[in-house]
């Protein structure tokens, strides 16, 4: 795509058909950058793993803005914890000793991520604490191998990642830091000034970039100051122009106050976003298997963990909307996933593999969910001839032995099945419009998948 400003330059890059390179690079506009395609593969890949770890999985209490809960804007819980568990002089610093990741095997932690049906993980490379998961040459004695566990923590992963699965890897980073004196500076100086962002946070953010080649960069920690500020255009454009990822990375919203949900990559409009209706612009369901925590707590209850029931409706219907999902995993500091994570991911993997076929490079159909049953939700994809395959989730077994369904409009070639089940089902259209599937009696042992049933329909003519 042509993206020059001047339509002369435009006129005379085709009319001497050659390629004028500065015709093809992007500008640091918010109307040029918006016109990058988003990489094919991001929209194909539909499901992604989040992974919040850091200094705050020490105290692994309340959630990973422990210390803003702590130092910030005090919460009394958190402020009864410390008076109750540590000295009067305990510093937050001192937290980072015991980030020893002891079991920290990337391996394993690659193994459970693929095993999910994932695509690609984002990796949480610096929350707002400000501590580094690699060696940044620009937070000394406040990284991964000056302090804690003595390990590049992102290198291995990505080395894990890109050795043992096909997984794509993606990296998190904050742009702003709570009590880094450079950021409070500028704060204090209304923004005017610059400190932060070009001694801290755009080295950061080429250095990630540069040394591990993501092509996930997710931006976050930038709502207080405006995109000016933090110089987001200028290194979208290099990143889009000029870095080793330019191809096939992609970004999401979150690059200044006012950014999100109207410029950048992919949307995410805030956490956990899921609007239930078709969005107009790719978008993105970053949110948690713990309801109330991106880190790990160790005082999380059974029910504060969504179940698998929850978790596939959740990914259903963000699908059907045209979102992709970025389920969250929160170590502990440790390092070895627990159990109640490594189960979600497993199970979430298994129903993917018998249904994978509606969700992975499927598209929102016209109708997102059906009127006549609740709980059945749309995905389709189009094959040769612009024929039309539609598939419904269905979240609750049909009992009656039929699935009454309002939207689809079966042709003559039309043909239903359930995925996991060998043979066609039988069907009768419904006037003047909609068909009612005839499901077959299955002993549950030989049910294709404990949730969340998938009908296939063929040669759909709406």
């Amino acid at each position: 795509m042509v993206r020059c400003e001047s339509i002369f330059l435009v006129f005379l890059c085709l009319s001497v058909q050659v390629i004028n390179v500065e015709c093809m690079r992007y500008q640091p506009t918010w109307e040029s950058l918006d016109a990058r395609p988003i990489p094919s593969w991001y929209d194909e890949a539909k499901l992604g793993i989040f992974i919040h770890w850091g200094v705050f999985s020490v105290p692994s209490f309340s959630s990973e803005w422990f210390w803003w809960n702590w130092k910030g804007s005090p919460t009394p819980a958190v402020l009864d914890f410390m008076a109750k568990n540590y000295k009067p002089d305990f510093t937050y610093a001192d937290f980072g000793r015991d980030f020893k990741a002891e079991f920290f095997n990337p391996s394993q932690w690659t193994e459970a991520f693929e095993s999910s049906g994932a695509k690609y993980i984002v990796f949480v490379s610096k929350h707002h604490e400000g501590y580094t998961n690699w060696p940044s040459k620009y937070s000394f004695s406040w990284n991964s191998v000056d302090v804690g566990p003595h390990r590049d923590i992102v290198g291995e992963l990505m080395n894990a990642t890109r050795a043992k699965t096909s997984l794509k890897f993606g990296l998190y980073h904050s742009m702003y830091e709570w009590f880094h004196p450079l950021y409070l500076a500028d704060k204090k100086a209304g923004f005017k000034t610059q400190d932060f962002v070009n001694q801290k946070t755009l080295p950061e953010l080429y250095e990630i970039v540069n040394q591990y080649k993501p092509e996930v960069v997710w931006s976050d920690g930038d709502w207080e100051a405006d995109d000016t500020y933090w110089r987001s255009k200028e290194y979208l454009a290099w990143l889009y122009n000029d870095s080793p990822v330019k191809d096939t990375v992609v970004v999401n919203d979150r690059w200044g106050k006012g950014i999100m949900c109207n410029h950048g990559g992919v949307y995410t409009c805030g956490d956990r976003f899921n609007p239930g209706v078709l969005q107009k612009h790719k978008w993105v369901n970053a949110m948690t298997i713990d309801k109330y925590s991106w880190g790990y707590r160790r005082n999380a209850r059974l029910q504060d963990y969504l179940t698998i029931e929850e978790l596939l409706q959740t990914f259903v219907v963000t699908v059907s909307c045209g979102g992709n999902m970025l389920m969250n995993v929160g170590p502990p500091s440790h390092g070895h996933i627990a159990p109640i994570y490594e189960e979600r991911l497993r199970q979430m993997g298994a129903w993917l593999k018998v249904n994978g076929e509606g969700i992975y490079s499927s598209r929102p159909w016209t109708f997102q969910n059906d009127t006549q049953t609740p709980g059945v939700w749309y995905t389709k994809k189009t094959g040769s001839g612009s024929a039309v395959t539609v598939y419904a989730f269905s979240f609750a077994w049909p009992e009656s032995g039929v699935l009454s369904l309002a939207a689809p409009q079966a042709s003559p070639a039309t043909v239903v099945s359930l995925l996991g089940f060998e043979g066609n089902l039988d069907y009768q259209t419904q006037t003047p419009q909609g068909l009612d599937i005839h499901v077959p009696v299955i002993p549950i042992n030989k049910m294709p998948c404990d949730w969340i049933w998938c009908f296939k329909i063929t040669a759909v003519t709406n």
